[in-house]
């Protein structure tokens, strides 16, 4: 630079930003060998970090974890043909490397080295419901206040490999950080949140959602309540004031020190909903209150659990010192996810029809907030495609005869029951009683993903029908969506 510019009174009076010291690369061989304890090879940097050889691009570190039945070292050639700059190894290679004895022990200090440099503001998010939603959000609406500074997990990477695999992939220079965080069991977020060390904690919903594995509603709520033990100091818990487990998630984060804002339409809500109207574009007009005043913006997202999700998100930003007119912007601007309520219009007889697209994940709450999204939507008719909801054990009979209600309240004509868990539903529809009711409804029951493509074949989408597609991603619906997209 020359010293006419460097003596510029413009240049001069730039205002310092301490990031502006913090490295541009993502990693570099030095660091990296530092923060894991191993050997470099030689010099080199790298733009990212990738666990799986299919998915690296160019730049990538590829760290060649190892598993029960799979070894990430088997896939080192890939991963360099795809462009890889640097592998994390366990064993000499000819490619450039860090050698190290354990390289999912590498991977998790390389998170903590990654957390430990950054001074951005971290957000955790967890729940049974919308987790990934309201993540994704969350990031929109900061990334957008802070003009790209933001940094999110990915997909669904909210488990032991893929919290620290996005916190490895954090840049130096973010100024937000957004994490979504999964369990199965109890225990598992209190080890993944003692990781992501957040300044704010968000649970978006307590519902039962692997409730095979923890037994009781309390239990699950206790379960999602572990966030709250990985706050910062003066850390903040954001949880849903409408749940009726409220107080137990309040008394929960209240133990640690957390101040806690909630949201939702009860009295007491930090983030409260005045009213929600339907919007044009099939989403929602959303008028809210918190203490410092009042504010109205619009939700992409059709459905009235983004109406919930939305006051969650602000109730974040807001808690993260954000700007609420930049998170009001992102969401009206939001589109839904693969798997996740995104929608497509297929082309069938006589022209258009709509497909909600919920494949991924599913649970007694979700079902009933989907259904009831289809249920606003303006169609012809209304076809549902429902798979089994899993890890609901000796409750799933009950929770999946219960969905009997929100499809007669859906004004449903066809509905298609996938998977052995679907059983329990069938039974329902089956019953003399409930054919007496109102209009009747079509449906029939399969046992896989094939067999309902052939089942919705014969049944024949036509133009201005709606078809939701909801169920647990192992059930593949997934298949049926890329089928008739």
């Amino acid at each position: 630079m020359s010293a006419a510019i460097l003596r510029h009174p413009a240049y001069l009076e730039w205002p310092a930003d301490p990031r502006d010291r913090l490295p541009l690369t993502l990693w570099d061989a030095r660091t990296i060998a530092e923060a894991v304890g191993g050997t470099a090879s030689g010099d080199f940097q790298v733009s990212g970090v990738e666990m799986d050889s299919r998915d690296v691009v160019n730049g990538d570190l590829f760290v060649a974890l190892k598993g029960e039945a799979m070894d990430g070292h088997r896939f080192l050639d890939k991963a360099f043909e795809n462009g890889a700059s640097a592998a994390i190894v366990d064993r000499p290679v000819d490619y450039p490397h860090i050698l190290v004895d354990d390289t999912t022990e590498a991977l998790r200090k390389l998170a903590a080295a990654s957390r430990a440099r950054t001074d951005a503001k971290i957000i955790g998010v967890t729940g049974s419901v919308g987790k990934t939603g309201v993540k994704e959000a969350i990031f929109a609406a900061l990334e957008r206040a802070s003009r790209g500074a933001a940094h999110r997990s990915t997909r669904s990477y909210n488990n032991h490999v893929g919290v620290p695999l996005s916190l490895a992939r954090m840049p130096a220079r973010s100024r937000f950080g957004i994490f979504e965080m999964g369990m199965n069991h109890a225990g598992e977020i209190e080890g993944l949140t003692t990781q992501v060390r957040p300044h704010v904690a968000v649970i978006t919903t307590i519902a039962p959602a692997h409730i095979e594995n923890l037994g009781s509603m309390e239990a699950i709520a206790d379960a999602k309540a572990e966030i709250f033990a990985g706050l910062e100091p003066g850390g903040i818990a954001v949880i849903p004031a409408d749940s009726e487990y409220y107080e137990q998630l309040r008394t929960a984060a209240e133990k640690l020190g957390a101040k806690v804002v909630s949201f939702g339409r009860a009295r007491h809500a930090d983030m409260r909903l005045l009213d929600a109207i339907p919007s044009a574009n099939g989403g929602s007009l959303v008028t809210c209150e918190f203490p410092e005043g009042r504010l109205c913006y619009t939700v992409a997202e059709p459905g009235d659990h983004w109406v919930t999700n939305s006051l969650a998100v602000m109730a974040t930003v807001r808690a993260a010192k954000g700007d609420l007119a930049a998170a009001g912007l992102a969401l009206a601007e939001m589109g839904g996810l693969k798997g996740r309520g995104a929608r497509h219009g297929i082309d069938v007889p006589g022209g258009k029809a709509l497909l909600i697209d919920e494949s991924y994940n599913a649970n007694p709450a979700s079902m009933r907030a989907t259904l009831a999204q289809l249920g606003q939507t303006p169609s012809t008719r209304r076809i549902a495609v429902l798979g089994s909801m899993k890890e609901l054990g000796d409750f799933a009979d009950k929770f999946h005869g219960q969905l009997s209600e929100p499809l007669i309240a859906a004004d449903v004509d066809y509905a298609l029951l996938v998977g052995d868990e679907m059983r329990a539903l069938a039974r329902e529809l089956g019953k003399p009683a409930f054919n007496s009711l109102g209009k009747p409804l079509e449906w029939e029951h399969c046992n896989s993903a094939d067999e309902a493509i052939e089942l919705i074949e014969e049944f024949g989408i036509v133009a201005g029908d709606a078809v939701l597609v909801k169920g647990s991603n192992s059930v593949g619906l997934g298949k049926l969506v890329d089928h008739f997209t």
